[in-house]
């Protein structure tokens, strides 16, 4: 049976669009943990655990359901793969959605409603072609529709932001499928308003919006957007406000169900139970994700910073292909007003909350702005074709577009090739393989080692009898029942410091006057407990970061005739200040050509430590163990500037 290519693309171009941007993301994706989250949210999707704030139940449970099947992978590369496919889903999402609006382009301009549209006759070298939009006295081909709708499609696919969240587990691969049908049947539901009034529609976006809310907040920056389009269809009147009752009415239900899930599961004391929302004062602290809001609104300064860092990484994000999108931003206020008012409120919206909000990682914020964007490029492949149209070469526009889109692709690519990375595989196992039988590791490195530890620990059981703790979660309430389920015995020594900093630690998660200087004491207290009632059967180690900061300023404070001594990868707490042995490095950790922040800060722990060993040694006299570390340095960290102390050891 023949098929017909023309008629299959045409029906099929956003599964088409979407199984391409996938293919491409197969190379690009992470076969192991990455930095900052991606240990503990598969770990939380596999054990049906609790993640950080604000809980991310659609996205822990989908991703336990597909962590349930028979695939021939790591189950950290099955989780990066389901990112990988919520990216691609949400493109052909989107592509679809461009083809929708372009359909109905009459009905988003008041100057060309559908209904007053007077017909133009198309010229005969025109004819024959199933369909075509009428804009401003130009005709636009079927076939120009479809090229602007995956071209826009693969615009926003291979920016920077979207196409990283494709290569690692993350819950903002679910944010944007989530994102781009909210706005598909936002858009369904508009223009079916407009010849009906069934709210079919509308109760189909409200779920769709409840499903976005259990998986991110930041949902919420689209409804400035959502109110300008409903009420233009519907006004401000009663009839309108309990049409909103109705889709209230489907909203909150499956928005109880889903998050019923974090008290569900912390009742069953899971391995990673972040915030233990376990009852209605903890679960809605949980749900707001209130421990980050002091990083919230925090400052005009910060604000200031955060919207430079938008506007400098612009270019970064998509290149030359920016200059179509901002052709687009005219022509889509001429083309199609009223989609350019709601996608402008979108980006306006959320721009103005993202840089708000003062943290280092803040990129995956701007996401829905930079949809809007893709849609401006939309129109902007629509004004390029008015410009080129009369040119008979029918391969200048598509020519110009693929060209952009190369040097997009091209500039993003090593930036967000996560392929054969496994620098933080790598190091999570070598850090704690390198400690003693049942050790106790004090850190804070969470985005570099102890985030993974949560995948490997748990899931793959790596090393299990580790005590690995967080020393800036020890400041939450909830952190001490994960340890103590975890370690049994591990606060024993201590729980009389644990109880009088959990009391005082009450007002201070409610948001009320509680006293520093007391929580200040007993968290001090706790850590110098922790070491002294563990130490004469446990081995305790404390990470660099630590001993640079805490202890330089005296926060932390060894027992009495306790030291430390740099081991590998850590510094190991010893009795007394005689010569202790270190063993041999046998790890290896794969650096790849092309660093990020985090990998050189991995290096950099790596190599400080080492060098800090080799010092040990030749204050001791050890000239040959010396030795032995500055080599394992010249080999293993190739970026690595060897201090100038060591020279003379190699001499």
């Amino acid at each position: 049976m023949k098929i017909d290519l023309i008629n299959f693309s045409r029906k099929y171009f956003y599964l088409l669009t979407a199984f391409f941007v996938f293919v491409v993301y197969l190379f690009t994706m992470a076969p192991s943990v990455v930095q900052i989250d991606s240990g503990e949210l598969a770990a939380v999707q596999i054990t049906l655990g609790i993640a950080h704030p604000t809980g991310y139940p659609l996205f822990t449970i989908i991703g336990y359901l597909f962590s349930l099947l028979p695939l021939p992978f790591t189950k950290i590369f099955q989780m990066n793969l389901l990112a990988a496919i919520f990216c691609s889903a949400s493109v052909g999402v989107f592509v679809y959605t461009v083809k929708l609006v372009l359909d109905n382009l009459g009905l988003f301009n008041p100057k060309e409603n559908v209904k007053k549209q007077k017909a133009k006759k198309i010229k005969k070298k025109d004819q024959g072609k199933k369909k075509a939009v009428i804009i401003n006295d130009n005709v636009i081909p079927d076939g120009v529709q479809y090229l602007a709708a995956v071209f826009g499609g693969l615009f926003l696919a291979f920016s920077k932001t979207f196409w990283f969240q494709s290569t690692s587990v993350e819950v903002y691969s679910l944010h944007l499928l989530l994102l781009t049908l909210i706005i598909l049947f936002l858009l369904k539901a508009f223009i079916s308003s407009v010849s009906n009034d069934k709210i079919f529609q509308w109760i189909i976006f409200a779920l769709l919006l409840a499903f976005g809310f259990t998986n991110h907040m930041t949902t919420l920056l689209i409804l400035p957007g959502v109110a300008y389009l409903y009420f233009l269809r519907f006004g401000l009147n009663s009839s309108s406000l309990k049409r909103i009752g109705l889709m209230i009415l489907f909203f909150i239900p499956v928005l109880i169900i889903l998050y019923s899930y974090l008290p569900i599961s912390a009742s069953q004391s899971p391995l990673l139970n972040w915030g233990n929302p376990i009852d209605l004062e903890r679960i809605l602290r949980h749900i707001s994700g209130k421990q980050y809001q002091v990083w919230l609104f925090s400052s005009t300064a910060a604000a200031k910073k955060q919207f430079i860092y938008f506007i400098e990484t612009l270019p970064l994000e998509f290149s030359i292909s920016l200059i179509i999108a901002a052709i687009g931003l005219f022509a889509a206020f001429i083309k199609a007003k009223r989609f350019f008012i709601f996608l402008i409120i979108t980006f306006l919206s959320t721009v103005l909350y993202s840089i708000n909000y003062d943290i280092h990682d803040i990129d995956s914020y701007f996401l829905l702005a930079y949809i809007c964007l893709a849609f401006f490029t939309v129109f902007g492949v629509l004004k390029l074709y008015e410009l080129t149209g009369k040119n008979k070469n029918v391969f200048i526009l598509p020519g110009l577009l693929l060209v952009s889109l190369i040097i997009q692709f091209y500039s993003n690519f090593d930036t967000v090739n996560q392929q054969g990375i496994y620098t933080f595989e790598d190091y999570t196992k070598a850090v704690v393989g390198s400690v003693t039988e049942d050790a106790i590791i004090f850190s804070y490195q969470w985005d570099y080692f102890i985030s993974s530890s949560y995948y490997y620990q748990n899931i793959e059981e790596y090393r299990k009898d580790v005590a690995i703790i967080d020393k800036e979660l020890l400041r939450r309430s909830w952190y001490y029942n994960q340890l103590s389920n975890a370690f049994p015995g591990l606060f024993d020594g201590v729980q009389n410091d644990v109880n009088e900093f959990l009391i005082a630690l009450v007002p201070f998660e409610r948001g009320e006057e509680y006293d520093s200087q007391k929580l200040e004491t007993h968290f001090r207290s706790i850590m110098t407990g922790l070491v002294a009632t563990n130490i004469d059967e446990k081995d305790f180690y404390v990470a660099p970061e630590v001993f640079e900061q805490e202890m330089q300023r005296g926060e932390f404070v060894l027992p009495e005739g306790y030291t430390l001594v740099p081991d590998l990868f850590l510094f190991k707490v010893v009795k007394g200040n005689q010569y202790y042995p270190a063993p041999d490095f046998n790890y290896k950790i794969r650096f790849p050509e092309k660093r990020n922040y985090y990998i050189n800060m991995i290096e950099t722990f790596v190599g400080t430590m080492l060098t800090r060993r080799a010092l040990y040694e030749r204050d001791f006299a050890k000239t040959e163990r010396a030795k032995y570390y500055v080599q394992k340095i010249i080999e293993n960290l190739p970026n690595y500037k060897l201090p100038q102390v060591l020279d003379s050891i190699m001499d």
